[in-house]
């Protein structure tokens, strides 16, 4: 038996909607993920689990600039982090494609505009069958067409925070939602965010676009391949070097598509040094590992002993009414959007409180969670040092950040949550990481081009949240699912 004619590494957002375009055309395509495929357990709907005891979290350590190691929150199953993502699939702004001014400074923009990915966010969005709205939004771009299906309805408690909102002239509306809400209810009532799926109530890279994929008998997953290097001649990538089973092994293919996430494909073409490519491959620039981006995040509660919250799911709206306006000068501040429910056992391990008294406020609040742009800088930065993984990230745009959560606090308590607290994500837990192998036209300012093909290498393709030129405001899955039907359209173009 020959060979793949394509490698695709992780089986993520990136490399599953890769996969599944890619698929059709009949060319035989192998995906290499280091996980396994994440099995239905007790624990996959118990918070204590999940939230206290990191019962799925990697058993890997990184460090950070000052040498401490930290526990990351990046998952390693079929799927990748989506497997307990909030299933939120938005569309960047078209303004986000632009540069924009910030507070603290100006994003450098893209090498392509919201018109030429808007036709691949439509599929995007039919793949991943999203539930959602358009009408209520001022910020949301133009759609060729509506969401595939209608958004999922708010709970009352939900449907009350959001007339009151409305009240203040704010605009909260649906959130656009990748869930099957009757399946994934009926496996328990719980939450999805940051629950793990492994009931197909997410309709996550594995059980919408990889699923496509493996329909087709051209497609095959290999589970437990750990991809530690690429091995190139020239200008061109002639084995991909994994381990799996104890063993080193090495295939070769004509095109190889680099998924593994921000960090991770970072860490690979570093860790890919040789003689001719001293610095890493694809690194002429010295762009890759660098202008590493975390969203700007805190968890905000709204907390009212006169009212009880009686959701099972909580996450259903945003509203914008701050993202591209709202600074003191009118610049952007971030989206608002709900978290998932937060329980006592939750709350519990989050902020370290008794259970009783997290059980209390859990029960008496609201929860929600502001979302600011993490400016790109060539010093925030991923290194590999002796096989370890290094973290170097610098924090930008905390002024806006600060100011969202403020506008958020004072919306709160006007809407009958008289005592609210917020607590910013942890600096150290990578949250929506992006920009280690930036997308730009320019060969000796960035990794790859327009289509995400690298630049120094000819039949190298990157396509997950590594090539974001920026992190924008909201989260990056539907964005990274577009460019991945993108590229494919293209390799496709390429390899006829």
């Amino acid at each position: 038996m020959s060979g793949p004619d394509i490698i695709i590494i992780g089986s993520g957002i990136g490399g599953a909607t890769m996969a599944a375009r890619l698929a059709p055309s009949g060319r035989r395509i192998l995906i290499l993920e280091r996980g396994e495929r994440l099995q239905d357990c007790p624990e996959a709907r118990d918070p204590a689990a999940i939230f206290g005891r990191g019962y799925f979290r990697p058993k890997e350590m990184w460090f950070d600039q000052n040498g401490e190691g930290f526990n990351p929150g990046n998952y390693a199953y079929v799927g990748g982090n989506s497997k307990f993502y909030g299933a939120v699939l938005l569309r960047y702004r078209a303004e986000d494609f632009r540069p924009l001014k910030h507070i603290e400074g100006t994003t450098p923009g893209w090498p392509i505009g919201y018109d030429d990915l808007e036709p691949f966010y439509q599929e995007a969005e039919a793949l991943y069958r999203v539930r959602g709205e358009l009408g209520y939004d001022q910020t949301e771009p133009p759609h060729s067409g509506p969401y595939p299906f209608p958004p999922i309805p708010d709970e009352p408690f939900i449907a009350d925070l959001r007339r009151r909102l409305s009240a203040q002239g704010l605009h909260p509306g649906p959130l656009p939602l990748a869930v099957d809400l009757d399946r994934w209810l009926a496996r328990a009532p719980t939450g999805w965010d940051a629950f793990p799926d492994t009931c197909g109530g997410k309709l996550d890279a594995e059980t919408a676009a990889l699923a496509e994929a493996l329909k087709h008998p051209n497609v095959t997953l290999m589970t437990g391949a750990r991809v530690t290097r690429l091995i190139a001649e020239g200008r061109r990538i002639v084995a991909v070097e994994f381990e799996r089973g104890g063993r080193v092994e090495r295939l070769s293919a004509r095109h190889i598509c680099l998924s593994a996430g921000a960090v991770m494909s970072a860490a690979i073409l570093l860790s890919s040094a040789d003689a001719a490519h001293p610095t890493g491959l694809a690194n002429g620039s010295d762009q890759v590992g660098r202008n590493f981006m975390n969203h700007n995040l805190s968890g905000v509660i709204g907390i009212s002993p006169f009212r009880r919250n009686t959701t099972v799911y909580e996450k259903t709206i945003q509203f914008n009414d701050w993202y591209l306006t709202g600074g003191p000068n009118g610049e952007p501040l971030g989206n608002i959007q709900m978290v998932g429910r937060i329980t006592g056992p939750i709350l519990a391990a989050e902020a370290g409180l008794p259970l009783p008294l997290a059980h209390w406020i859990a029960e008496h609040s609201v929860h929600l969670m502001t979302m600011s742009e993490d400016l790109p800088v060539p010093d925030s930065r991923v290194l590999v040092k002796n096989g370890k993984i290094e973290l170097h990230w610098r924090r930008t745009n905390w002024a806006a950040h600060e100011l969202l959560t403020k506008r958020l606090k004072q919306a709160l308590r006007r809407a009958g949550w008289p005592i609210v607290l917020s607590k910013a994500f942890e600096k150290r837990t990578p949250s929506h990481q992006c920009g280690t192998a930036r997308m730009g036209a320019d060969p000796a300012a960035s990794v790859v081009d327009p289509f995400c093909k690298a630049h120094d290498i000819d039949n190298l393709w990157i396509v997950d949240a590594s090539v974001l030129p920026t992190s924008a405001g909201v989260n990056p899955s539907l964005t990274i699912a577009a460019l991945s039907l993108r590229t494919a359209d293209r390799m496709l173009e390429v390899a006829a």
